[in-house]
């Protein structure tokens, strides 16, 4: 076991800490193609409203 022991809340906490951390998108590539689905999906409904 390490040097130090944590207790439940404490893990709870760290978890939350390390998730805020991270990145969303770390690859340039999947940006790209999260940003592109979003406007082809607001331009169908965009489409689909005018009808």
């Amino acid at each position: 076991m390490g040097k130090y022991q944590l207790d439940m809340k404490s893990k709870v906490a760290a978890a939350k800490y390390q998730d805020g951390k991270k990145p969303a998108v770390s690859n340039k590539k999947d940006k790209i193609n999260q940003l592109r689905e979003a406007y082809l999906k607001k331009q169908q409904e965009k489409k689909q409203a005018g009808e």
